[in-house]
């Protein structure tokens, strides 16, 4: 980590009398607290910022849409748990950049979008600016907190807000307003380099009180088929060792969310993924690390969750228990310290799960995992999902290291539960939102952050909302293989127009598209595989190779439901015309 000289810009090591500007001030902020990582559009009136942030010795990873920067910066932050940064221009800029924004403040990630934005004066009159908008006004219902900065000696107080807003408590997005005319100020260096603020201790513990924790515990001694729920927020919390060691000194058997895979591996003898349903409707205390009873969890009610559980709840905000059910053991403080308070408490007498239970979840496990395993050796023409994932999945296993970014409907709902994660940390899908349109700019925010390889598993519908960062990757030279299930539409590519009309339906696309040609075109290897065997070979060679690749994995058109798992979300038309 840089020390505080080496991450001043020499603007500010300059002779007494010397001058610097909003533009420097801005970098160095950054600098000073040690974020070296920009992704941004280019364009009025922050060109200037990103060449200069480059000079710096920043880097600065160009996108060719906004929403994608806000994503790589979005999925940046949770990887380290410091704010990635989205640097855009005003008005459709940042509002391309807002629906990243609100997407990373659902999913609590730590995230601040900067934009430039037009003069005061001319917007708080409506006098017609180039690009006028209020977008401190517009930001604020989407954003944690958001912030405009109006004088240049307060561009170091101005960010400091910012990055304590977007990591502390529960974890946001956070905007940050810089007017054009904020970024040609002109201040003396010196007293430039003393407005500067480097954020000391952002991210402070914040201990669960002690009766709160042995309320926990009671209740936990008292289950009789007790279950751990392990979310995004866990993995977020990188307390990845105490995790795993509560969940092995218990004996509880864990259930992961889809983007908590890898805590521990997917294949550990406590892993009741395997057992969803069942464990869901039959457990009857519940212990929830990082995760909320939102629409992904049913709510915590219904038939989904069987008869009368008790809940134990690990949150950070307070607001967020009795939510949807009522909480019986609520446990308020950071995850961290809470899961080191439990592991602490239950020591060496803590009674282990029965054997009836543990047993039931181990027979359904094995009865499921074998019936999964028949439905992945076969080999239908053309692949169907299955097939396909059975090769990326086998060749996945060889390499943990890898992340893996997945969206889609079908291509998200049997790939998280085909594909095993091996480590923490490694999976970015569709999140607390379920958005699709994520996927390149994860992809790309992920390798820039780790520097390792992505596998990006993509349904063809999703992969459009962001195909053109396919430049960006090139662009980039970005370890990154994406793979699209072309099954030539939304859902499918079987609809057909009622009327007989030369316009496809709606859910159709182009027949036989070759998206390993977009790859192609701008410098990367492109694959078109029919196969599972050909799958296997693609994939294993364009890991290996290190170079942006694209997979046409070329499937099943008829394969696929309607809305995927999400149907009963999508209303149905039941009325008929006379």
């Amino acid at each position: 980590m840089k020390n505080d000289i080496q991450s001043e810009s020499a603007a500010l090591l300059t002779p007494a009398g010397a001058l610097t500007d909003g533009f420097h001030l801005v970098i160095d902020a950054l600098k000073h607290n040690d974020i070296d990582t920009i992704f941004g559009l280019v364009g009025i009136p922050i060109t200037d910022l990103a060449r200069l942030a480059q000079a710096e010795g920043m880097r600065f990873i160009g996108f060719r849409h906004e929403q994608n920067a806000g994503n790589a910066a979005a999925v940046a932050g949770y990887m380290t748990q410091k704010p990635g940064i989205c640097l855009t221009v005003s008005a459709p800029g940042f509002l391309n950049g807002l629906t990243a924004l609100a997407n990373a403040t659902v999913n609590c990630f730590p995230m601040i979008l900067i934009s430039g934005s037009s003069e005061r004066e001319i917007v708080d009159l409506q006098q017609g600016d180039y690009e006028e908008m209020d977008q401190l006004n517009a930001a604020k219902p989407y954003a944690k907190a958001a912030y405009r900065i109006n004088k240049a000696e307060d561009i170091g107080i101005g960010i400091a807000r910012a990055i304590r807003a977007a990591v502390s408590g529960r974890p946001g997005g956070v905007y940050l307003d810089l007017p054009a005319q904020l970024l040609g100020q002109s201040l003396d260096a010196e007293r430039g380099k003393k407005s500067l603020v480097r954020v000391v201790d952002p991210v402070p513990r914040q201990l669960p009180a002690p009766e709160s924790v042995q309320r926990a515990l009671e209740l936990l001694k008292s289950a009789k088929r007790p279950l751990i729920l392990l979310g995004k927020g866990a993995a977020y919390a990188q307390a990845d060792a105490d995790i795993r060691a509560f969940v092995e000194q218990s004996g509880i058997p864990y259930l992961p969310m889809s983007m908590a895979k890898g805590l521990l591996p997917d294949t550990h003898p406590q892993s009741a993924a395997a057992a969803r349903s069942f464990v869901l409707a039959e457990a009857d205390v519940v212990i929830l690390i990082g995760a909320r009873l939102n629409w992904l969890l049913s709510h915590g009610k219904g038939k989904t969750w069987g008869g009368p559980k008790q809940f134990i709840q690990i949150d950070i905000s307070p607001t967020e228990i009795d939510s949807n059910v009522a909480i019986a053991a609520p446990l308020i403080g950071d995850i961290g310290s809470c899961v080191a308070a439990l592991l602490s408490g239950i020591g060496s007498g803590f009674p282990k799960p029965s054997v009836d239970w543990t047993g039931a979840i181990m027979e359904r496990r094995q009865k499921n995992l074998s019936k999964m395993a028949a439905t992945l050796d076969q080999n239908p023409s053309p692949m169907n999902f299955h097939s396909a994932l059975r090769a990326i999945r086998d060749v996945l296993r060889t390499r943990p290291d890898i992340n893996v970014v997945n969206e889609g409907a079908n291509t998200l709902d049997y790939a998280r539960s085909i594909i095993d994660m091996y480590e923490p940390r490694k999976r970015f899908d569709s999140g607390t939102w379920g958005i699709m349109g994520i996927g390149m700019g994860y992809a790309i925010g992920a390798a820039v952050t780790s520097g390792l390889p992505v596998v990006a598993i993509e349904g063809d519908s999703a992969f459009g909302f962001s195909g053109m960062e396919l430049e960006t990757i090139c662009r980039y030279e970005l370890p990154i293989v994406v793979i699209v299930f072309n099954n030539n539409g939304v859902y499918r590519g079987t609809d057909i127009n009622p009327t007989g009309g030369k316009d496809v339906a709606p859910t159709v696309f182009v027949k036989g598209a070759r998206y390993d040609k977009m790859m192609e075109a701008f410098g990367g290897i492109g694959y078109n595989v029919t196969t599972p065997a050909e799958m296997t070979e693609a994939l294993a060679a364009a890991i290996a190779s290190g170079k942006p690749a694209l997979i046409n994995a070329v499937i099943d058109e008829s394969a696929g439901t309607e809305s995927g798992r999400l149907t009963n979300l999508n209303p149905q038309s039941s009325a008929t015309k006379k």
